[in-house]
């Protein structure tokens, strides 16, 4: 058991599955020489060489153009997108051709690649560096969508990405990667589609996603000091959503409440509500409430960024005023 932080978590993992695996590499824009632009993967090119970690030019149509083909003759591949934002620019190779190519080819090919991204605000990076865009990749069939909220998870995981047979979505919460935890040694390998339950209580469920777990866990011990005791579930991947986690809980406290970093308009918390709404209607002693970030580009001004996400003191009263 030793403490490490969600950043040095990151290379943790990707040289745990490179060690046991020679066809994993890993390649993106500074990951080498320079440890990557958050000082994520510091250590790798030391450790496994040019030839399986390499650098890229400025050019992300290039980076997931070369996964998609390594991936598809044999080699398993982790390619780095520096800012979510820039899925943008690749987006054709990885909503059209990577999402679509093993059904396609009705499995003849196969596409086990990961994609990890810094994504997510609070950073004051404006708002061309700042999206939370996994509700863009939860909509294309054919991906798979991660967003890990501690170091722990981060290894375990990125370990279950990495040998996944199909492309992976790695979301990393560029916010949370100086936040640490003892984590255990050895290999950690994790399930995709499995969230957790962090907290427990009985009065509503609270569901949140990668920097937004944190804060619905301090909002948590807030309502607590007033009585109010709720459930927090770390939701932890978008596809395979865990569905029945969120329902089992509903069924006990009969409140369901999203906190979510994205902009409201097709957040993920959306889906979420109308499946419980769907499935759970009957468990429910009150309307489905999400919170979110409003559907305005993120101000890069600190106050206005704070303003704008979610925080410790909306979620709390939120669901204090809502359950009052």
């Amino acid at each position: 058991m030793a403490e490490l932080t969600y950043r040095n978590a990151v290379a943790r993992g990707i040289a745990q599955e490179m060690e046991r695996d020679p066809t994993v590499i890993f390649l993106g824009e500074d990951i080498a020489a320079a440890g990557g632009a958050f000082k994520a993967t510091v250590g790798l090119l030391e450790q496994f060489g040019p030839t399986r970690v390499r650098d890229t030019p400025i050019a992300e149509q290039a980076i997931i153009g070369a996964a998609m083909g390594a991936a598809m003759t044999g080699l398993r591949p982790i390619a780095e997108i520096m800012f979510s934002d820039f899925f943008a620019v690749c987006w054709d190779i990885v909503a059209t051709q990577i999402a679509k190519t093993r059904y396609m080819t009705d499995g003849q090919i196969t596409l086990p690649l990961v994609i990890r991204s810094g994504n997510g605000g609070g950073s004051r990076f404006g708002a061309q560096h700042s999206q939370s865009v996994e509700n863009w990749a939860m909509a294309i069939p054919g991906l798979k969508v991660v967003a890990p909220s501690t170091p722990a998870d981060v290894v375990g995981l990125l370990a279950a990405a990495i040998r996944d047979p199909d492309p992976v979505l790695f979301f990393e919460h560029k916010s949370l990667y100086a936040t640490k935890e003892d984590v255990a040694d050895g290999e950690l390998l994790d399930q995709l589609g499995k969230a957790k339950v962090l907290r427990a209580g009985g009065d509503a469920t609270v569901v949140a996603l990668a920097a937004m777990v944190p804060r619905a866990l301090e909002a948590a011990e807030d309502l607590a000091g007033g009585g109010i005791e709720v459930t927090v579930i770390d939701l932890r991947s978008l596809v395979p959503l865990d569905v029945t986690t969120v329902a089992s809980s509903v069924a006990a406290t009969s409140h369901l409440f999203t906190v979510e970093e994205n902009p409201r308009l097709c957040g993920w918390g959306a889906e979420l509500a109308s499946i419980v709404a769907d499935e759970c209607f009957y468990d429910l002693d009150g309307p489905i409430v999400r919170i979110t970030t409003p559907h305005v580009p993120l101000p890069a001004a600190a106050e206005l960024e704070d303003l704008a996400l979610p925080s410790v003191e909306r979620i709390a009263e939120t669901i204090r005023v809502r359950l009052g």
